[in-house]
């Protein structure tokens, strides 16, 4: 079956595929509606389609990169099947937004967790993406999969982010390990994963500090809290992972090539994304990046937070044309 059709065959009233219908709505009325507007205004597909398409996709972040091999793979399409009429192209434009996507060895967005104690997810990004808010969703998820989960905050920097972390441990019920405000993260997260050990927790999440405009001390900062974990858990971290705020657009694409450059990334938990109009962004960040998008934020509440789904994320952005 191909992705056109299955597509039209997923169940609307499954409560995730409504979360990303929802949530990308945004990017859908505005991609979709001038998607349609280009369609009505030809009647036969030429080059000035192609380049009012382009300037479409390039509104919705999709990545210059991403768009000229897109735009390539369309016209070979057109001339291979012949078509002439623009409506005709939706299920086209559709697969090929999929196959861009597809690739074995970037689309695994599961956890890689620890089969021999605390599996510990380390959270990197920038003040003001929605670190902190993530830790507590994510908590929050582990939770409701019958998880005993730890957080540690680790950022002892930024005014107020203590305090913030201890709030959400308190909302969502998960103890939190904390130190004194400007004190070593290091040694604040040595404790936690001490006490996660001892306490046999499954997971422990980890806040860090996101002061990327001094990239070498973060970098620094970021390979002596590598140590410490490594310490006491050999393998750890499982994963890092850099939380980005979609509503950015291509300054969150610069942030992750930034992050790549000090540390080793291991997925992206892009929050906000029922806020903008450019959800194209989860392409862009394939382009630009390779690292796997393995959760997105499509909402203010708890359960918002989602585990990223390409086949989901299409149908969110194209679900008007599927019927």
């Amino acid at each position: 079956m191909g992705i056109f059709n299955k597509l039209k065959n997923i169940i609307s009233k499954e409560a995730t595929v409504n979360s990303y219908d929802k949530g990308l709505a945004k990017t859908r009325d505005n991609f979709i509606s001038k998607l349609n507007i280009l369609n009505q205004k030809y009647k036969q597909i030429n080059e000035d389609y192609f380049t009012e398409l382009e300037e479409i996709l390039v509104m919705a972040d999709i990545g210059v990169e991403t768009i000229i091999s897109f735009i390539d793979r369309i016209k070979k399409r057109v001339n291979k099947e012949k078509i002439t009429d623009p409506k005709l192209l939706t299920e086209v434009i559709i697969d090929e937004l999929f196959i861009i996507y597809v690739d074995e060895d970037i689309l695994s967005t599961k956890i890689n967790y620890n089969d021999n104690g605390p599996t510990v997810l380390l959270f990197v990004g920038v003040n003001g993406v929605g670190k902190t808010t993530t830790i507590a969703k994510m908590g929050f998820k582990l939770k409701q999969e019958g998880k005993k989960v730890l957080f540690v905050a680790g950022d002892t920097f930024r005014a107020g982010a203590i305090e913030q972390l201890l709030e959400w441990g308190k909302r969502v019920a998960c103890e939190v390990v904390t130190g004194k405000i400007n004190s070593d993260p290091s040694s604040v997260i040595y404790s936690g994963i001490e006490q996660g050990i001892k306490e046999q927790y499954d997971v422990i999440l980890i806040d860090t500090a996101g002061r990327l405009q001094n990239k070498v001390n973060l970098m620094k900062e970021l390979e002596k809290i590598n140590k410490v974990i490594g310490k006491l858990i050999s393998d750890g971290p499982h994963e890092t992972l850099l939380v980005i705020d979609a509503t950015t657009g291509q300054n969150g694409i610069s942030q992750a090539q930034a992050f790549k450059e000090i540390t080793n990334i291991t997925g992206i938990v892009l929050t906000k994304l029922d806020g903008t109009a450019k959800g194209g962004i989860v392409l862009a960040i394939k382009e630009k990046v390779n690292i796997p998008v393995k959760y997105i934020g499509l909402g203010e509440k708890l359960e918002d937070l989602q585990n990223f789904d390409l086949e989901k994320y299409i149908y969110g952005l194209f679900k008007d044309l599927l019927r």
